[in-house]
């Protein structure tokens, strides 16, 4: 067992063959500094990446991650260059505590080279890629493709997360399924995330005409509790789809279920707070607008009187919370042609990873590149 042990890498992004190389150097080690070296041309940040691993390796003993931010060029063939990125991590370990190293891990030819600046063994680790044939470089260039191979964290992290909100009948479930079936040839793995608080309300009368057969649907009622529950699942719902697939078409989430429980239950109901003040990153709301949707009553909706003031409320909440947002109208056909120019150049700019000017090479990648 070496004491201190050292992986270093952009993790850009993070992926199976980094956390291989990071679990291989903890079961040979008692403690292991994992440096995040990322640059300012980058697209993902160090503290997002750093931010990752660390939630990846939370429950291993021993990992330490830290975020060291490195503008330093890069060539192999300078030894001015090497002294100056071996002394940036040099310097990020001496801030966390650690003034030895007895053994660097890598998956690369240089691994050896930055060993000996350390005066450490170089333990090299998978080099041919064999174990996990995945790279940053191919997760850069098909994102898609080389998504089972992100670790989680990350996954979550670079989802594109675009959610459908709106007033009752206003067409947000019609749209939301609309674009999940127009994205699905280009993103295989997409899922619906449906409206949990309508199964949640079918399952809650079900349980009442249990108890009481002839009870109608405004012998309903509801509490915290309730909405607690569905806004929690709503968020469990959005989260495995974006485990699965790198663009998320949610039909409301838990932010939208708050609403709903003021319209429910009034102003000081809050059982639904908890799961909203835990949103996962979102890039685009789209509000369904009511004027010119027939409103469609089937036996469940009881609010076509407050449709507009519905309408108005979540343009109020996500303009508060400092969320992006749009309001579709028009025709079925206007909406999605509205919602998927926007998409489409939200998942342009979300895959393009930025390189530094003097990267020719990907030198100082990391653990697999």
């Amino acid at each position: 067992m070496y004491k201190n042990s050292m992986v270093i890498g952009k993790f850009y992004p993070p992926h199976a063959g980094h956390a291989h190389l990071i679990n291989t150097a903890a079961a040979q080690s008692e403690n292991v500094s994992v440096l995040v070296l990322g640059n300012r041309f980058e697209s993902i940040t160090v503290a997002d990446r750093t931010t990752w691993l660390a939630a990846e390796f939370e429950d291993i003993a021993g990992v330490h991650v830290i975020g060291m931010p490195n503008d330093c060029p890069e060539d192999y063939d300078s030894e001015e260059i090497w002294k100056a990125q071996s002394e940036l991590m040099r310097l990020a370990l001496k801030t966390h505590g650690v003034t030895e190293v007895e053994a660097v891990f890598s998956s690369e030819e240089y691994g050896a080279q930055l060993a000996q600046a350390f005066g450490a063994e170089h333990v090299l680790v998978d080099q041919s890629r064999t174990t996990f044939p995945i790279s940053g470089t191919l997760c850069r260039d098909d994102l898609g493709s080389a998504w089972p191979f992100i670790i989680g964290p990350a996954r979550q992290g670079l989802a594109t997360r675009i959610i459908l909100v709106g007033a009752e009948s206003s067409g947000t479930s019609t749209l939301a399924k609309a674009l999940t079936e127009h994205y699905r040839p280009r993103f295989p793995g997409i899922t619906d995330v449906p409206e949990y608080g309508r199964d949640y309300t079918y399952e809650k009368f079900d349980a009442l005409r249990a108890k009481m057969p002839e009870a109608v649907l405004e012998d309903m009622v509801w509490n915290e509790q309730d909405f607690g529950r569905i806004a929690t699942r709503q968020n469990e719902m959005e989260n495995a789809a974006a485990d699965a697939c790198p663009l998320v078409i949610a039909d409301t989430d838990s932010l939208a279920t708050t609403l709903w429980e003021r319209f429910y239950i009034g102003e000081r109901s809050y059982g639904s707070y908890l799961a909203a003040s835990n949103l996962p990153p979102r890039d685009l709301y789209l509000i369904t607008d009511h004027e010119g949707v027939e409103f469609e009553d089937d036996g469940w909706r009881e609010g076509e009187h407050r449709r507009a003031e519905m309408t108005e409320w979540f343009k109020e909440a996500l303009t508060a919370e400092g969320h992006s947002w749009i309001l579709v109208s028009g025709d079925h056909e206007r909406r999605k042609q509205t919602a998927v120019e926007i998409i489409e150049l939200i998942l342009m700019q979300r895959s393009k990873f930025t390189s530094p000017p003097w990267a020719t090479r990907t030198v100082l990648e990391g653990a697999a590149v």
